[in-house]
């Protein structure tokens, strides 16, 4: 084994593990002053939820022996045959040069972020209960047949020959999707889009974006699993992409409202990251640099069309997640170069791609709408009337953010 590529491997798991407390800050200063701990408990309970989750039965379904091509089997339910030992001929997708402990955690990480996505669509009016099942049957039905599908040796989609470096498809495109789903089962926030729910601590959310560009490194480049001229790539990639999709983004926006501002800043940087997951290992760096320019512009009209269509995305999970997702994962199609991953970006592969949301972005829908249908049937999905006007921090979790009259601390008047 190479203590390098270990030592890259878990750093990188830490710098993943980031991003869920990045994402509270980010979505939290976005909500109203009410809502940020609901908010900031649906990125935090995500990393207990879904790491217990995917320690007993996510990371067996997502990387077991293939069923058809479907689902991974039982080879490491309750994580047995994950060891200090390689990987080896137990998971053939993990690196063999670092302990199969390394490759677990690493990809935990993904999947804990990959619900914790889907809360900037139900943010200030789901149920926290029903928010605790739908995260671990998301994490189950969802997020791990996918991830076998593009990971999973023998999945589906990687024989077809779809590629995904880092999640654009398995953790963004899906996640992105499915939070259109909730936002549309769940109705608009009250008084929504007459009544203004304005962000209220920007300072907060451009400090989880940077703190979200700062981890994604380790989201991407730790995708290569080996310390080596392929995780340099996709760290360069990945910056590259978070800087002209900043850029784009506040160049429209000050196209059309005449102000750059903080949240479309922090938006573009996001939409770059999104769409340059999925190619951070394949394309040339010039390549990186107009992925992330075409997703901070794609990005920013998928943002418009919640006001043209209607549907209360609160916080934009589908407009970046989603679209840029989507648009990371078609443009990887066409800027893919053989040189780095043997992959030659062209219409073959581009179909192959288009292939790959559609089922992914199929499935993520279907299950998502019946897994909330089953919630809404046994305890309903969103909260009351008086709890969403009263702010779900105290009515919830009996705590208040801020100190003022009336607040709440820790469960105590």
């Amino acid at each position: 084994m190479s203590s390098g590529d270990t030592a890259w491997l878990l750093i990188s798991a830490a710098l993943v593990m980031l991003m869920t407390p990045a994402l509270a800050l980010f979505y939290g200063g976005m909500v109203q002053g009410k809502n940020v701990l609901s908010t900031f408990m649906h990125s935090f309970m995500a990393l207990g939820l879904v790491t217990v989750q995917f320690a007993v039965i996510g990371y067996s379904l997502c990387f077991g022996e293939s069923f058809h091509g479907v689902i991974g089997g039982l080879d490491f339910f309750g994580m047995s045959n994950v060891g200090v030992e390689a990987a080896g001929a137990a998971n053939a997708v993990a690196p063999t040069t670092t302990p199969h402990l390394a490759f677990f955690i690493y990809q935990c990480m993904f999947a804990v972020i990959a619900p914790a996505l889907i809360s900037g669509a139900y943010a200030e009016r789901f149920k926290f209960s029903s928010y605790a099942i739908f995260t671990v049957a998301w994490a189950t039905l969802v997020y791990d047949p996918i991830a076998h599908w593009s990971w999973g040796a023998g999945g589906w989609l990687a024989k077809l020959g779809a590629i995904d470096f880092a999640g654009g498809t398995v953790v963004h495109l899906s996640s992105g999707v499915s939070a259109l789903v909730v936002a549309l089962m769940l109705g608009k926030r009250k008084g929504y889009p007459a009544v203004r729910h304005p962000p209220h601590n920007l300072t907060m959310t451009i400090l989880g974006a940077g703190i979200l560009w700062f981890g994604w490194f380790g989201f991407n480049a730790g995708g290569a699993s080996l310390s080596d001229g392929r995780a340099s790539l996709a760290l360069v990639n990945t910056h590259l992409a978070a800087a002209t999709g900043a850029l784009a983004w506040v160049l429209v926006e000050g196209m059309r409202i005449k102000k750059a501002t903080t949240l479309g800043l922090a938006s573009g940087l996001v939409a770059g990251l999104v769409a340059i997951t999925p190619a951070a290992g394949f394309v040339t760096p010039m390549g990186a640099l107009a992925i992330g320019a075409i997703a901070g512009t794609v990005c920013y009209g998928g943002v418009l069309l919640k006001s043209k269509l209607g549907y209360d995305d609160a916080l934009d999970a589908f407009g970046v997640h989603g679209i840029g997702g989507a648009t990371g994962a078609l443009l990887t199609g066409l800027f893919a170069r053989a040189a780095y991953g043997g992959f030659d970006g062209g219409l073959a592969l581009f179909n192959k791609q288009a292939i790959a949301i559609v089922a992914a972005g199929a499935w993520s829908a279907v299950v998502t709408f019946v897994i909330l249908k089953g919630i809404d049937l046994v305890i309903g999905l969103r909260v009351d009337a008086e709890t969403e006007n009263n702010g779900l921090d105290a009515t919830l979790h009996g705590e208040s953010a801020y100190a003022g009259p009336g607040s709440v601390a820790h469960g105590v008047d």
